[in-house]
């Protein structure tokens, strides 16, 4: 983190100062190109929180406000086991979205933390059934979250939590290029009308690199290209051993086509095949 800060060359709220009112820092998390995250300590509530606001140079850019006020006004609507949970969003002075904190690790960390081993075809099945569960509720509430990548996913006493809905939007007409690379759906890099296809495309992006311990694609050098328009994925059974109904699931959340992709629904369903038979674990089926 102190390179990206250097590199920022911009003020942090220092520890015990208050980045809004009744929210005293305790040490920036983290910072891109729009946003700082702080720990931070709530007087009201009395406990820790995270604080999201923008940085300060962008605290006057209006895609930002816009971006930080639309990720709060979601989740403040939002109320599931699974999507992270905002306490407050506060206008004035400062702009600041208030959450909960969440003490487990992201499935990044995890992920590499495991390697060369990989998480257990069960445990694979058991996150993609909660992703599920999570999408499946926010896509009813009319909202879909454009960004799932496992540095999105904190796993937290067995339990999965979506964070991060900073992209987040209601279905419609996309922009070129709007989400990760190596995790956006085909649709997302075209600019084309994004549906929930495209949070099915991002569970199955997930499950592929907590399976195979690697993403379906990478970041070419050149920004013009996006491997996901160029070839398919990699079959999973091609990289590892695994119930052929898990594999083939997430192979199919990652067909180019969008109406070639199961439903959440169906993807649930699939899904549960396997987290409920602890037995079936690396054996093909």
């Amino acid at each position: 983190m102190s390179e990206v800060l250097a590199e920022a060359d911009l003020e942090i709220v220092s520890a015990g100062d208050e980045i809004l009112p009744g929210y005293a820092a305790i040490e920036l998390l983290s910072r891109n190109r729009a946003l700082d995250v702080y720990d931070a300590w709530s007087a009201t509530r009395s406990c820790r929180v995270i604080v999201k606001v923008p940085r300060p140079d962008r605290r006057e850019d209006p895609g930002t406000r816009r971006r930080l006020l639309r990720e709060g006004r979601i989740l403040l609507g939002l109320s599931h086991p699974h999507v992270v949970r905002a306490y407050e969003l506060v206008r004035e002075p400062e702009l600041g979205l208030v959450l909960e904190t969440l003490s487990g690790a992201t499935l990044e960390h995890i992920v590499g933390a495991t390697a060369p081993r990989r998480l257990p075809a069960t445990e694979v099945a058991v996150l993609g059934s909660q992703l599920c569960s999570a999408m499946g509720y926010t896509h009813a509430q009319g909202v879909l979250h454009l960004d799932l990548k496992p540095s999105n996913i904190v796993a937290e006493a067995g339990r999965a939590k979506v964070i991060d809905f900073n992209l987040a939007r209601p279905p419609g007409p996309g922009v070129r290029g709007s989400g990760t690379r190596p995790y956006m759906a085909p649709e997302q890099a075209r600019g084309d009308v994004l549906g929930a296809a495209a949070d099915v495309w991002g569970i199955g992006a997930t499950l592929f690199e907590a399976a195979t311990g690697g993403p379906p694609f990478g970041r070419p050098e050149d920004d013009e290209r996006y491997e996901q328009l160029e070839r398919r994925a990699a079959p999973v059974r091609a990289l590892r051993r695994m119930p052929a109904v898990l594999a083939e699931a997430i192979d199919a959340c990652l067909e180019p086509d969008v109406d070639a992709r199961p439903t959440i629904e169906e993807l649930a369903r699939r899904l549960g095949e396997v987290a409920e038979r602890p037995s079936a674990q690396e054996h093909p089926a």
